[in-house]
């Protein structure tokens, strides 16, 4: 088989991705609609974090929901995604699994056997990677951003082995409705925001991302690539060879 036309050779995705002290996860400038050539510069701005305040939000969401105690967030890396385009529809987050049912590590298909490329950020190996689509999901309001991170979140398996919660019957990702799945988080939401010792936790919820972009100087997070599904074994060797051929 032919190699890639500038004659360079195609090397095989790594089954694993690592991050650390000196290979950082890699961030990005979520840029605002009208600013793309008016980024500030990084030394004389403290752009806002999105992921990581993100992070220590889910964090507490995670301590103070008993439905989500079973959550693990040093084993979740939390990222952004860029929008497509402007529209206020589309996808506003997604949680994605590392392992298969029951947290296996591989699954056959056919005569392949496959496996989820693994993701370790200082050595520790994350299980699920929550991703928000950026500035969409700064356009909700505040209830439904909220709703959204705890949509996301009990996604999560309760056995937290990587793999999603499933639901009995056909639809097994969001139950029978998904419009009965959301108004379920919406009390859970009710009932994390009652009383809530420490809202400075959630308050940059309460902005638009053009609102946090002025206040800030900019927004920036973490992005990284969406795990690709790899064969392992025999088959990734066959792969190899082809890539080199």
């Amino acid at each position: 088989m032919a190699g890639p036309r500038n004659g360079t050779v195609a090397l095989p995705l790594p089954l694993e991705m690592r991050w650390d002290a000196r290979n950082p996860l890699p961030a990005r400038w979520v840029i605002p609609e009208g600013r793309r050539h008016r980024v500030p510069d990084a030394d004389a701005y403290r752009p806002f974090d999105f992921t990581a305040a993100m992070r220590q939000l889910c964090d507490d969401v995670t301590n103070r929901c008993e439905a989500l105690w079973h959550i693990n967030m040093p084993r979740i890396l939390v990222s952004f995604t860029p929008c497509r385009n402007r529209s206020r529809y589309g996808l506003q987050a997604r949680v994605t699994p590392l392992r298969f049912r029951e947290g296996a590590l591989t699954r056959r298909h056919g005569n392949v056997e496959y496996q989820v490329q693994r993701f370790f950020v200082n050595s520790r190996e994350m299980l699920y990677l929550l991703t928000f689509c950026l500035p969409r999901f700064l356009d909700q309001t505040f209830e439904e951003k909220l709703i959204t991170v705890f949509h996301e979140l009990y996604h999560v398996n309760p056995s937290f082995d990587g793999d999603l919660r499933r639901h009995p019957g056909r639809y097994t990702v969001h139950s029978h409705s998904k419009d009965r799945y959301d108004r379920d988080m919406a009390e859970l939401v009710k009932g994390y925001l009652a009383d809530h010792p420490c809202p400075e936790v959630y308050e940059f919820l309460q902005a638009s991302y053009r609102e946090l972009w002025d206040q800030h100087g900019g927004i920036v997070g973490v992005v990284v690539p969406r795990p690709k599904l790899l064969p392992v074994g025999g088959a990734a060797a066959r792969a190899a060879a082809r890539s080199q051929g």
